[in-house]
């Protein structure tokens, strides 16, 4: 087993003039920020909606179908899982086809995804694979350096709750959280990013500088931003530790990112940012 340390990356601050230092609760998207079990999925949704649309009178060739699909499902990364097949419904109609409801398009693209991922999940339950393996570098540090400093931490992830709960179960990081983990719903108007945040604002009474949004999407970079929150995007490159996803980089940077990082293996530097401690 290697024991070379890890690269400490500095934060690539975009913003100088961002809310540092006042943190007292944080918001964490799931998979690509903490978790990643689910790398690869877009391997599995993109095939399956192009595999649809290729079944309809109208449709273009297999490679103009890949790039329209790949546009709109990394448009709608962060969102919930529903508004990609919404989008594939639209998509089927407008080239002739009759589309399935949503929720039918949701269903068999979970079923696709869990035959790629199922045996990570097992291999974590069975104590055959360390959960820090399925983690992105430096998130337990984070978490644990976060519960000491008594900040309130929260989850949010357009994966299905029950995914959601099961799987950071599995990776040992689900008491972080408590009872503080929100995932999408099959009733999709019951549960957004957005109110996940106003929430944690109204209970808490708090302003939008006491809260750090840290996620790999758009969606909840920018709600973060909307509030007046700090935002940490995190793009990571989810095949390769310690790398840059420089998609996911411009697309954080677009939608609002205060500061991009890759990981959370430089802790001194993210801490310093979060709680404005030099040398934390």
């Amino acid at each position: 087993m290697s024991t070379t340390a890890p690269t400490l990356h500095a934060p690539e601050i975009i913003h100088p003039a961002a809310p540092f230092g006042s943190v007292r609760y944080v918001l964490f998207d799931f998979d690509g920020t903490l978790s990643l079990i689910r790398e690869g999925w877009q391997e599995v949704m993109i095939p399956y909606f192009v595999e649809e649309l290729l079944a309809t009178p109208g449709h273009e060739s297999e490679e103009e179908l890949t790039r329209v699909v790949r546009e709109f499902v990394t448009r709608l990364t962060g969102k919930q899982t529903i508004y990609q097949c919404f989008q594939l419904a639209e998509e089927v109609a407008k080239r002739g086809g009759e589309p399935k409801a949503p929720l039918a398009y949701k269903h068999a693209y979970l079923e696709r995804l869990w035959r790629r991922i199922a045996h990570r999940v097992q291999a974590l339950r069975e104590g055959s694979a360390q959960p820090d393996t399925y983690l992105v570098r430096g998130s337990r540090a984070l978490l644990e350096e976060l519960k000491r400093r008594e900040v309130l931490c929260y989850l949010a992830s357009g994966t299905d709750l029950p995914y959601v709960r099961d799987e950071a179960a599995a990776l040992q990081i689900d008491h972080f959280f408590g009872p503080r983990i929100y995932g999408a719903l099959d009733d999709y108007r019951r549960f957004s990013k957005q109110m996940i945040i106003e929430q944690i604002l109204r209970e808490n009474g708090l302003h939008g500088p006491e809260l750090a949004v840290i996620g790999d999407g758009y969606v909840e970079i920018e709600n973060g931003k909307g509030v007046g929150g700090l935002a940490i995007g995190v793009a990571s490159d989810e095949r390769n530790p310690g790398g840059l996803d420089e998609w996911k980089r411009d697309r954080l940077i677009q939608a609002g990112a205060d500061v991009i990082i890759r990981d959370f293996a430089n802790l001194p530097a993210l801490l310093e940012l979060l709680f404005a401690e030099k040398g934390a």
